[in-house]
């Protein structure tokens, strides 16, 4: 691929806010290497620690979406770091957007560690506060029963 057509890590970040906002696993997948990583390094009951390759960022963000009320309206960009290696960028955001059936608010602070190489994404750490989530859409002492099991 001609340098002048790989995406950034900017615009791999622009274009991974627009899926997630959109809940489109498919154009979230194909911003993905074919093994590229997803991890989840905190604590978030109901998902894996990790999705390896595109396809299981593919089925685990399509069941996931399918399986939440949680409807994000806006992701608020608090800051973006870009590291002394120009393959990484760090994101302070925040997500913001309401559940379905309540159509209670809900604001999800996260940290994304995105590693992007020749327009596409190898590796993302992302550090979302998936008690907060839990709690936002009424699960929070489900999941406090399963932790204490």
């Amino acid at each position: 691929m001609p340098d002048s057509v790989v995406p950034s890590p900017l615009e791999l970040l622009a274009r991974y806010r627009r899926a997630m906002l959109d809940l489109d696993a498919d154009a979230l997948a194909e911003l993905y290497a074919e093994d590229g990583v997803h991890e989840f390094p905190f604590l978030f009951p109901g998902m894996p620690e990790r999705y390896r390759g595109r396809e299981e960022v593919r089925a685990g963000y399509r069941a996931a979406w399918g399986a939440s009320e949680a409807r994000p309206q806006e992701i608020r960009e608090v800051a973006v770091h870009p590291g002394a290696d120009p393959e990484v960028l760090t994101v302070e955001q925040l997500v913001i957007g309401r559940v379905a059936s309540t159509g209670k608010e809900f604001a999800f602070p996260g940290l994304l560690v995105m590693r992007a190489r020749g327009g596409q994404l190898v590796h993302v750490r992302d550090y979302m506060d998936g008690l907060g989530v839990a709690r936002a859409m009424g699960r929070l002492s489900a999941v406090a029963a399963r932790l204490e099991a």
